[in-house]
């Protein structure tokens, strides 16, 4: 075999020379079935292993220590939210600026809050300026609190006082008395209610109760004083005292959970007492009673 030949100096190369430094930079990747050389690798933060980038994932390269590098990390997610001295506010836990229009959270990280020593109040920075938050036609904290007066507590035992206080004789005065006793005048007084008596049509005939039903002046205000009225005798007395107050045009605000000072109640004349709102018609009233609706006279309690 003839000796090749060396080529003449100068002559091009036909390949790329590998510098021996170029193998310093990169590695092989380090899964058992693959040794492509990768000059960026990837580390698994788990194992500490290099790979390419086929098998960078702990799935792909069948990780021995899968998960440890997620649950270090949230161990020191947990140690940092633990140790931290200032949690993120949040919705629940900030201060807002007191401008009834502005939802901006004040006291954090990124929005400080400036308290008006005129007021009383604080703001953020955009309504820190008396003049931004109208100042003057403010009333001071320590000035509202005053007159409020007393408290919802303080309402429904006065309340409740002026309903016991009331009595019989007072009953007399102020509530309407109740209908004669006689059989033959009830009946002659029952069938000049239902002559005279309006209600729902839907309601068939023989589960129809007659009321005469009355707004006391000293606790509401009606458009129409008193009138006849026919009910369900299986609905519950809320129900009824709902309707009533729109067959009388008298404002009714027991759904929308206001306190004891706007909610209306149902006096049954004939029973002398406040009937509970969950009691059946059919159960404490009878045809031709006499219920009056007030306003303001506290929950019913065991002695009213």
């Amino acid at each position: 075999m003839a000796a090749s030949t060396p080529k003449p100096p100068g002559e091009p190369q036909t390949f790329t020379a590998i510098d021996k430094e170029m193998l310093n930079i990169g590695g092989t990747c380090q899964y058992l079935t693959c040794d492509s050389y990768d000059f960026l690798p990837f580390r698994c933060e788990s194992c500490h292993g290099r790979f390419c980038q086929d098998h960078r994932t702990e799935a792909a390269h069948k990780c021995a220590h899968a998960g440890e590098w997620a649950a270090r990390r949230l161990q020191q997610q947990a140690d940092w939210t633990a140790s931290s001295s200032s949690p993120k506010p949040t919705i629940l836990t900030a201060s807002q600026c007191s401008h009834p229009q502005c939802k901006t959270l004040i006291d954090t990280l990124n929005s400080v809050g400036v308290a008006c020593s005129t007021c009383n109040r604080k703001y953020c920075l955009k309504h820190r300026i008396p003049e931004d938050h109208d100042c003057k036609n403010i009333i001071l904290v320590a000035a509202r609190q005053s007159l409020r007066g007393p408290s919802q507590a303080d309402k429904a035992k006065s309340a409740l006082s002026r309903l016991k206080l009331w009595g019989k004789e007072k009953q007399a005065a102020v509530l309407p008395k109740p209908k004669p006793s006689t059989a033959a005048t009830r009946a002659v007084a029952l069938n000049q209610l239902k002559r005279t008596a309006k209600g729902d049509d839907k309601v068939p005939l023989e589960k129809r109760i007659y009321l005469h039903v009355e707004a006391e002046a000293n606790t509401t205000t009606s458009k129409l004083p008193k009138g006849a009225f026919w009910y369900n005798k299986a609905w519950s007395v809320g129900r009824l005292l709902d309707d009533a107050a729109k067959g009388l045009q008298v404002q009714n605000v027991n759904n929308r959970g206001g306190g004891e000072e706007e909610r209306l109640r149902v006096f049954h004349v004939e029973g002398g007492r406040l009937l509970e709102f969950g009691e059946k018609a059919e159960d404490v009233l009878a045809q031709g009673n006499t219920i009056v609706l007030l306003r303001g006279v506290g929950p019913i309690s065991a002695d009213t």
